[in-house]
C-alpha cells in the first residue's frame, strides 16, 4: 500500500501531476482542490495517496489533505461511484463543503457536478450520511493538509483563461459552459488557479 509520496514536482496540469521520488517518476490523478494547493514545478511536494489495482490498470491518486483521501475512499464504496466520479465530486466540493451538503441533504449542489445525476446524488446522501462518522477522527476539517506552500504561479505557456477553460472541460463541463464561467470571473492579472476556483464556486455554490 502506498499511503504517501514526497518528492520533486516535475509536472502539473489540472487533474494530474508527476512527482519524482528516489529517482522514480510517479503519475498521480488529483482533484482540483489539490491542484489549487500545489507549489511550482521543481519544488518539493507531499501528497496522501490511494493506490488502486485492477485487472487492466494500476492507478495512483493524490490528495493534499488526508481527509480528502479518506473521503475519496468512502465515496468509491458507494454503489455506482467510481474513482473518476469521486475525483469529480472532490473537484467541485472540498471535504468541508461535501460534509455540509450531506448534512443538509442538498441534492441540488451534487447534481451540478458533471456526471452526477439525481438518483446518484440521492444515493450519495443516503449512503454517505451513514459513513461520514468514519471521518470523525479528523476533529478539524482541513487541518490535515501537508506543508504545500503555494508559490506565485509560473508564467503559463498560454493564456490563463485558456488553461482555466481546459481544466473545466477536463472536469466534464461543456466548452461553452466553461468559456462562459471563466469569462464571468476573469480579471486582468489573475492566474488560472484563481479563475478555476472562482468559476467552480459560481457553478457549484457553497451551502
Amino acid at each position: 500500500m502506498i499511503a504517501q509520496i514526497r518528492g520533486q514536482l516535475i509536472e502539473k496540469v489540472p487533474g494530474h501531476v508527476l512527482v519524482e521520488c528516489a529517482g522514480l517518476g510517479y503519475e498521480l490523478d488529483i482533484p482540483y482542490t489539490t491542484f489549487f494547493h500545489l507549489p511550482d514545478t521543481g519544488q518539493e511536494v507531499a501528497l496522501y495517496t490511494h493506490f488502486a489495482v485492477r485487472e487492466d490498470a494500476q492507478n495512483l491518486y493524490g490528495f493534499a489533505a488526508r481527509l480528502d483521501r479518506d473521503l475519496f475512499r468512502l465515496l468509491i464504496k458507494v454503489n455506482g461511484v467510481g474513482p473518476k466520479m469521486a475525483l469529480a465530486i472532490l473537484s467541485g466540493l472540498d471535504a468541508q463543503q461535501f460534509v455540509r451538503c450531506v448534512d443538509n441533504r442538498d441534492v441540488a449542489a451534487l447534481v451540478k457536478i458533471p456526471g452526477v445525476g439525481k438518483k446518484t446524488a440521492e444515493r450519495l446522501l443516503i449512503e454517505m450520511g451513514d459513513r461520514l462518522g468514519q471521518l470523525e477522527g479528523h476533529s478539524q476539517i482541513g487541518l490535515q493538509t501537508p506543508n504545500l506552500a503555494v508559490s506565485p504561479e509560473a508564467t503559463p505557456a498560454y493564456k490563463p483563461e485558456d488553461e482555466a477553460e481546459a481544466a473545466l472541460i477536463t472536469l466534464g463541463y461543456k466548452p461553452q459552459e466553461a468559456a462562459k464561467a471563466v469569462s464571468r470571473v476573469a480579471e486582468k492579472g489573475m492566474n488560472s488557479k484563481d479563475m478555476i476556483r472562482l468559476a467552480l464556486r459560481n457553478m457549484i455554490p457553497a451551502n
